[in-house]
């Protein structure tokens, strides 16, 4: 089973959270609110955008990189949690 079907839901309100969040940039243009707080606003969806796309990856990762069926070793726990931290360096 893949990750973003187990997890369906909750990515799903991730991605809702993020719709609102679009949402309050249009908003922000429609109503020419100052560049900071648009450019904030843009940040965050921008923030909340690779929040989602960390947590798929690493689902995925956690998934189907290593063997679901056995123990990770010692060697590959600490292998997938360097690359995970590496994405969620390069991500922020």
């Amino acid at each position: 089973m893949s990750h973003t079907i187990r997890d369906r839901e909750k990515l799903l309100q991730r991605v809702r959270r993020i719709r609102g969040q679009v949402e309050g940039v249009e908003r922000a243009l429609e109503e020419e609110k100052e560049p900071f707080h648009i450019l904030q606003t843009v940040a965050a969806c921008r923030g909340a955008l690779n929040g989602l796309m960390a947590e798929i990856i690493e689902g995925h990762v956690r998934l189907h990189v290593l063997d679901e069926k056995q123990t990770p070793s010692p060697q590959q726990a600490e292998a997938v949690e360097e690359l995970m931290e590496i994405i969620h360096a390069f991500l922020r």
